[in-house]
């Protein structure tokens, strides 16, 4: 019969489970909830039986998110679950049985215990089904810190009644976080970086007791680059620039910036031209010297952290210095044909003979090559000649920073020459692998500011991004893990609630484990949890002019059914 009110979702493990927090299976699942309908398919006529639906169809609007359906539907609809996977059910005429994927159903929470989540999940013997264990999740909440009490002995004897155990076993697991996600200064936008720390020990002897440093630790992090609080944000604003460059690059329209300074883009690099002139001429023997200690002063436009962090480099060569005098302030294509032209006129009179890094393989850098021999080649400076040549530049002396930076702080060499450095792709993919570098820079600067870490914890994580960013594109919201000692950050957690703690009380081994969680945490732990219970929340309330925290408690629960 088809079920006009419900939808139905099939999640894989490619995605993440709605119900991961109660339940530990990494299988396929469907995932049933409220079927929404827009006035166009209301009026449109109902589907033919023999009529693909598409899984576009079938997921939730991204306007509205998940709707659930009333408790009793979906009581009913585990009922209809049980009976299609139950082999004695044989007066239903069924034809051959299918072992059917486990089954969530989203409920609204309006029987007496606010139940948000009914499951099913048939038990195998090879490919007979044997039982089912149905699952049960209830959520109260949000309430003060203070009420969030239980009992952990009463919900062990409860667990031991019900599933008529003489032994159990208790797992906790806290989360704290490290890095609030905090509205930018000034303005309405939030950053989506985080940093937060998962713990897990066994067992567990009292209800939200703090983790023992012998318990596996795990640290989350995931930054959004582009802070302007970030050590790095200069670092940050010139790859902005180089990536204005690669776009314009690729569309043939290139977004200058405004002009912020009076002193114009071709007067900097002729004053610069004009020392190397008198440098040649032996008047000025250390001007390279100079003009490097200079450009130093010219970066001094951030914080005492990132001084010690990422300083300019005191190694550049012509080319990057050229960078450094262009980097978001050449105003225009016409300014940059007037540099460029400028220059090359210089090295063909032999006027100039600067010094440049080997390796280096932008177009700047051969002519600069040739000029040691007396014969420059004929560049014309049209089309995107100009800009390319500017991309080219940024490329190389980014990369050195970037390199520079690795190589000190954590140690890595080798692993950056084969991949993130590499000359032998397309411009454009270079600069998607110089964003990476930047991305995995700030996820080092940010642990080394904020948590302290050394070399031997930086080590590890700098492998773990890389690894990941050899295999994936850019994706700044990606979780990257690195396992730790609880120790490295307790004392940035000791003294805060945790965002999240459960225990888990279980007994019976392989499929007749049954299991009970209760949890308290911060955020709603169902998603599809209606309005009216959500909008009393907040990160925290006033209440006697102390801030004091709330929680949701949701307690999962899991019923064992043999059919034989």
């Amino acid at each position: 019969i088809f079920q006009a009110d419900v939808e139905i979702c099939l999640i894989d493990a490619s995605c993440k489970s709605p119900v991961g927090r109660f339940w530990n299976g990494n299988s396929l699942i469907y995932i049933l909830q409220k079927a929404q309908h827009n006035e166009e398919s209301d009026s449109m006529e109902e589907p033919k039986p023999d009529e693909a639906i598409y899984a576009s169809e079938l997921l939730p609007k991204e306007s509205s998110g998940p709707v659930a359906l009333p408790f009793r539907r979906a009581k009913q609809l585990v009922s209809f679950y049980t009976m299609a996977q139950n082999p004695n059910m044989t007066h239903l005429k069924m034809g051959e049985q299918v072992v059917l994927p486990p089954l969530w159903i989203r409920c609204d929470g309006s029987d007496p215990e606010h139940t948000y989540w009914l499951g099913a999940e048939p038990l195998k013997a090879g490919n007979k089904i044997t039982g089912i264990n149905l699952y049960m999740v209830t959520c109260d909440g949000p309430t003060a810190a203070k009420a969030c009490s239980a009992n952990l002995e009463e919900l062990k004897m409860e667990h031991k009644m019900r599933h008529h155990s003489s032994v159990v076993m208790t797992k906790g697991f806290a989360r704290y976080e490290l890095l609030g996600a905090a509205a930018m200064e000034d303005t309405m936008v939030e950053s989506e970086s985080n940093i937060f720390v998962d713990i897990t020990w066994d067992p567990v002897d009292k209800m939200l007791e703090m983790p023992p440093l012998t318990a596996a630790a795990t640290l989350n992090i995931s930054l959004e680059s582009g802070d302007p609080r970030s050590p790095v944000y200069q670092q940050y604003r010139e790859l902005q620039f180089l990536l204005a460059l690669a776009e314009g690059l690729k569309t043939g329209v290139t977004e200058w910036p405004e002009p912020l300074e009076s002193e114009l883009t071709v007067e900097r690099v002729q004053e610069f031209v004009t020392g190397l002139k008198k440098q040649l001429d032996g008047f000025c023997v250390s001007a390279n010297k100079n003009e490097t200690e200079k450009l130093k002063s010219d970066t001094a436009a951030v914080n005492g952290s990132m001084k010690s962090i990422f300083s300019e480099r005191g190694d550049l060569d012509f080319a990057e210095q050229l960078w450094c005098k262009m980097r978001g302030k050449a105003y225009s294509y016409q300014e940059l044909i007037e540099c460029f032209t400028l220059i090359i006129k210089s090295l063909e009179r032999g006027e100039i003979q600067p010094w440049i890094h080997q390796g280096s393989s932008s177009l700047l850098s051969k002519l600069i090559q040739q000029s040691y021999h007396g014969k420059v080649e004929v560049v014309s400076l049209s089309g995107i000649t100009p800009i390319q040549m500017l991309l080219e530049i940024g490329l190389d002396k980014m990369k050195k920073d970037y390199v520079s930076f690795f190589i000190v702080k954590s140690s890595i060499c080798l692993l950056l020459q084969d991949y993130f450095i590499s000359t032998s792709v397309d411009l454009q993919e270079q600069v998607h692998r110089v964003q990476k570098l930047h991305h995995m820079l700030e996820i080092m600067v940010s642990c080394t500011v904020l948590l302290q870490f050394k070399h031997e914890n930086l080590f590890p994580l700098t492998q773990i991004c890389m690894k990941y960013y050899k295999e994936n594109p850019l994706n700044e919201k990606h979780a990257f893990q690195l396992p730790i000692r609880p120790a490295l950050v307790k004392k940035f957690y000791q003294n805060d609630h945790p965002e999240l703690w459960k225990v888990d009380i279980s007994s019976g081994h392989g499929q007749k484990e049954v299991r009970t969680t209760w949890q308290v945490s911060t955020d709603p732990p169902v998603e599809h949890m209606t309005s009216d219970n959500t909008s009393l929340f907040s990160d925290s309330t006033i209440n006697g002019g102390a801030e004091e925290r709330m929680y949701f408690i949701a307690v999962a629960q899991c019923s064992q059914v043999p059919f034989t």
